[in-house]
């Protein structure tokens, strides 16, 4: 699998160099932010450009950056380039801050590859394709239907997918709005956050 240099894929980022030794490439550790000496209490595996399948990685896109592990500071400027430039309608669930491990993005016709059962990845889907409307920041045409957990609080109520209103943002605030609720959580270990890809599809969290 074809991957882009370290430095190439994330400029504006300082690694710590020991991540970046040797032995860190012999037994694959992902290069750490230099943040991550002094800061433990809120990290994040970042792998921006692979879906895993039932714990199977499934690369989205040729060639594919390298994972790293990076503090919220760094997480956030990483994705509000990718967030901001995606163009395709992205339904997005908040995550439990207290809970989550993963936040993660499924691309429409993964759904069913990544678990989802049919009737949550169907009303999913709808949502998908027929929410419109504003951005509520800024008037544009929205792009990300936001689903708050006192809307939704599990994937397993179906209904309330299908049912409640959302807030609806262009790519820009949604990428905004994502970040920010990252932001309110106070401490997390993140094993796994990836970008949008393809047209259309969900961030989801376990």
């Amino acid at each position: 699998m074809a991957r882009i240099a370290l430095d190439q894929a994330y400029p504006g980022i300082a690694f710590r160099p020991r991540s970046r030794s040797w032995l860190a490439r012999l037994m694959r550790w992902p290069a750490e932010c230099v943040h991550l000496e002094t800061t433990h209490s809120w990290m994040a595996t970042f792998i921006p450009d692979t879906l895993y399948l039932r714990g199977k990685a499934a690369p989205r896109r040729q060639p594919s950056r390298p994972e790293v592990s990076v503090c919220l500071d760094c997480l956030s400027g990483l994705l509000e380039a990718d967030l901001a430039a995606y163009s395709g309608r992205i339904v997005a669930f908040e995550p439990d801050g207290e809970t989550f491990t993963q936040y993660f993005f499924v691309g429409r016709d993964d759904f069913a590859a990544a678990g989802l059962r049919p009737e949550v990845a169907e009303a999913i889907a709808k949502r998908a394709d027929t929410f419109s409307g504003p951005c509520s920041d800024c008037g544009n045409a929205a792009t990300w239907l936001w689903i708050s957990r006192r809307e939704v609080s599990s994937l397993d109520q179906t209904e309330r997918i299908e049912e409640s209103p959302g807030a609806l943002y262009c790519a820009k605030h949604g990428a905004a709005k994502l970040r920010a609720a990252l932001g309110e959580v106070s401490e997390a270990n993140l094993f796994y956050v990836n970008v949008p890809y393809g047209d259309s599809g969900a961030y989801l969290w376990i």
